[in-house]
C-alpha cells in the first residue's frame, strides 16, 4: 500500500504557495506513474511476442473477419441487384459463384497482416508462409473452379435446350467433371509449389502411373473420343438408318462410350463408338432419294415395236406416281438366255416408303403389261436331239 498524504498525526496548517506546488508535482508523479505501469503491462512477452503485437494482430483478424462479411453482404445485396437487371442469366451466375471466394480472400488476407505482426521463430514463420500460400492458391482455384463450371454449364444447357440428343445429357456433366478436376489438379500444383515442394518429381511419377493407366483404358478412352467425334461431326442422329460393316438398322440412342441400333430384323446391336472413326459410315435417311432398278424379261418374240411400248408404259407410270422423282431412265438393257431385258431406274422421294412405292410401282406395271398382252419371259431351254431315235420292238 501506498502511505497516505499527508501522513497521519501531522498538524493541519494553511497551505501556503510552496505546499500547493508540492501538491501538484506529486499528482502528476502518481499520474505518470500510473502510464507507466500501463505501458509495462503491453511490453509483457507471451509466447515470444508482446501483448501490443498480440492486440495488434486481433484488430488485423477482426478487421479481415468484419470487412469479409461487408464485402459478401455487398454482393449479396447490391450486386445482386445490379445482376438482375440484365436478361442474361451469366451475370447472376458470376455475381454468385465470387461472392463467397473474394470474401473468403480478405478473411485470409487479415489473417496474414495480422500474423506478420508476430514472430515464432524462422522455421515457425517460414512454415505459416507456406500455409497462407497454400491457402490463396485454394481459395483462388475454388473461385476459378466455380466460375468455370458455372460458365460451362450454362453454355451447355443453351446448347442442350438447341439439341434432342440424348448424347448432350450424357456428355455435359462429364465435361463439367472433367474441366473441374482439372482445375482443381492445376490449383493443387501451384500451391505445392508456392509452397517449395518439387513438383516436377511428383509430375514424373503421376506420369508413369497415367501411361499404365491409359494403356489399360485404351479402348474406353478410345470409345469416349469416338463418342465426341460423333457428336461434332454429327453423320447421324436418332432414328437415321445407317450402314456399318455388317449392320443395317435404325439409330435408337447415341451414348458416349457406345451406340444402340435396331437391326431391320427387329435386334438390338450395341456399337462401340470407336468403330465409327474406324469404318464407313452410310446414313441411309440422308439420302436425297432412294434409287430404285428394276428388270423386266419380256419373250423373245416380242417385236421391237411392242419392247418400244413396254418401256413408253413403264415410263409413265413411274412418272404419274406421286412418291417418285421427275428423273428417271427406262431402256432395253440385254438380250439375256432366255428374255429380252428392260431395265428402268428411278428414285422414290424421301419422305415415301421405301418398300410401299416400289411394290405399286410393280403392281401397276404388271397389272398393264397383262392389258397390253406382253408376256413375260421364264427360263426355258431348248434340247436339240441329232439321228433319228429307232422303234422299240
Amino acid at each position: 500500500m501506498r502511505p497516505s498524504w499527508p501522513p497521519p498525526n501531522t498538524p493541519m496548517r494553511s497551505d501556503g504557495p510552496k505546499e500547493v506546488e508540492f501538491l501538484r508535482a506529486l499528482a502528476m508523479a502518481q499520474r505518470y506513474s500510473a502510464e507507466f505501469s500501463g505501458m509495462e503491462f503491453l511490453e509483457q512477452v507471451f509466447l515470444g511476442n508482446p501483448l501490443q503485437k498480440w492486440g495488434i494482430a486481433l484488430l488485423w483478424s477482426i478487421g479481415g473477419v468484419v470487412l469479409g462479411k461487408i464485402l459478401y453482404r455487398w454482393f449479396s445485396i447490391r450486386m445482386r441487384k445490379l445482376a438482375e437487371k440484365s436478361a442474361s442469366k451469366l451475370d447472376d451466375m458470376i455475381v454468385d459463384k465470387v461472392e463467397e471466394p473474394l470474401a473468403l480472400g480478405v478473411v485470409l488476407l487479415g489473417f496474414w497482416f495480422g500474423y506478420d505482426q508476430l514472430h515464432f521463430g524462422d522455421n515457425v514463420d517460414q512454415f505459416m508462409e507456406h500455409v497462407f500460400s497454400i491457402a490463396v492458391a485454394i481459395d483462388v482455384t475454388w473461385m476459378a473452379a466455380r466460375l468455370l463450371d458455372s460458365v460451362l454449364g450454362n453454355a451447355l444447357s443453351n446448347a442442350g435446350e438447341k439439341s434432342d440428343s440424348v448424347m448432350m445429357s450424357q456428355i455435359a456433366p462429364i465435361l463439367r467433371k472433367t474441366m473441374r478436376s482439372t482445375v482443381w489438379v492445376l490449383g493443387v500444383l501451384m500451391a505445392m509449389n508456392n509452397a517449395g515442394y518439387d513438383v516436377g518429381a511428383l509430375l514424373a511419377g503421376v506420369g508413369i502411373g497415367g501411361l499404365a493407366m491409359g494403356l489399360a483404358a485404351k479402348d474406353f478412352v478410345a470409345n469416349i473420343f469416338g463418342g465426341i467425334t460423333v457428336f461434332i461431326d454429327k453423320p447421324f442422329v436418332v432414328g437415321d438408318r445407317v450402314q456399318l460393316d455388317s449392320v443395317d438398322g435404325v439409330v435408337l440412342e447415341i451414348g458416349i462410350r457406345s451406340t444402340r441400333v435396331k437391326t431391320l430384323a427387329g435386334r438390338i446391336v450395341t456399337i462401340p463408338n470407336h468403330k465409327f472413326t474406324e469404318s464407313v459410315v452410310e446414313n441411309i435417311t440422308a439420302e436425297p432419294a432412294r434409287k430404285i432398278r428394276i428388270d423386266l424379261g419380256l419373250t423373245y418374240d416380242t417385236s421391237p415395236e411392242r419392247i418400244e411400248e413396254a418401256i413408253a408404259i413403264v415410263r409413265e407410270i413411274v412418272e404419274k406416281h406421286t412418291d417418285t422423282e421427275n428423273e428417271n431412265i427406262i431402256w432395253l438393257s440385254g438380250f439375256g438366255d432366255f428374255s429380252l431385258t428392260v431395265s428402268a431406274i428411278y428414285y422414290v422421294r424421301k419422305a415415301a416408303d421405301v418398300s410401299l412405292t416400289p411394290g405399286a410401282v410393280n403392281l401397276e406395271i404388271l397389272r398393264r403389261f397383262n392389258e397390253a398382252g406382253l408376256e413375260f419371259a421364264f427360263p426355258t431351254q431348248t434340247l436339240i436331239h441329232q439321228g433319228s431315235v429307232k422303234a422299240e420292238g
